[in-house]
């Protein structure tokens, strides 16, 4: 195997950095698309079943049996269906963020005080008033919570869906293990695994303010 050449890896980043920004700007575009349609479906899904005991059970528990699915065994039985690229990819992207999601509706809108729902029923406001202008604001925190768990999960499935000619940075991380012992196998390897980090611990800073900003004023700790 190739040994670590640090000035070897700066001088492969200086001639690829158009490759790597490309592949990142993908990475981050499948994972904000997959995300998206994530949120919008386990929201729904958590707002019709939180008050519901069975339908709950069997939403989350679902939801939890999937996460424990291989995500290349995923991948590998829907890539004869949809093809390669984008489309198995962002299926398999959103099937794994579902859990979080869901889980954390469920728990934020049950979270809130019997008391204030009470009180806003008292001044007349209807169910769905309540849900919108009561509930999901309080559990807005919690929710947020859930979906940057999801959007940590996806970053590195990402990665994975490279197997199946997915986008983004695990491109680099399959050509570098596919070509072990060559002179940049090492380089590309590198390369996909830390932009996978950094990019993680971006978005992880981005939802932090994304929460701050967001959030209630009263709710914030």
């Amino acid at each position: 195997m190739t040994p670590f050449d640090l000035a070897g890896l700066f001088t492969f980043w200086g001639r690829r950095w158009d490759d790597i920004l490309e592949l990142v700007l993908e990475h981050m575009s499948v994972v904000a698309i997959s995300l998206l349609i994530a949120t919008v479906i386990g929201i729904m899904i958590g707002v019709l079943v939180w008050n519901r005991p069975v339908p709950r059970s069997v939403a989350i528990a679902s939801a939890g049996v999937a996460l424990t699915i291989p995500s290349l065994a995923l991948l590998a039985l829907i890539t004869p269906i949809f093809g390669l690229g984008w489309t198995p990819t962002v299926l398999s992207l959103v099937f794994y963020s579902l859990l979080p999601i869901v889980r954390n509706t469920v728990v934020g809108l049950r979270d809130v005080a019997p008391e204030i729902m009470e009180s806003a029923r008292g001044v007349g406001m209807s169910n769905f008033r309540i849900l919108v202008s009561v509930q999901l604001p309080i559990a807005w925190p919690i929710i947020l919570t859930g979906v940057r768990v999801a959007a940590q999960l996806t970053i590195g499935i990402a990665a994975i869906a490279a197997y199946v000619a997915g986008p983004g940075l695990g491109q680099y991380i399959f050509q570098g293990l596919s070509s072990l012992g060559s002179k940049n196998a090492l380089n590309l390897a590198l390369t996909g695994t830390l932009g996978v980090i950094v990019l993680a611990l971006v978005v992880d800073a981005l939802f932090v303010l994304i929460t701050r900003y967001t959030t209630s004023r009263g709710l914030r700790a």
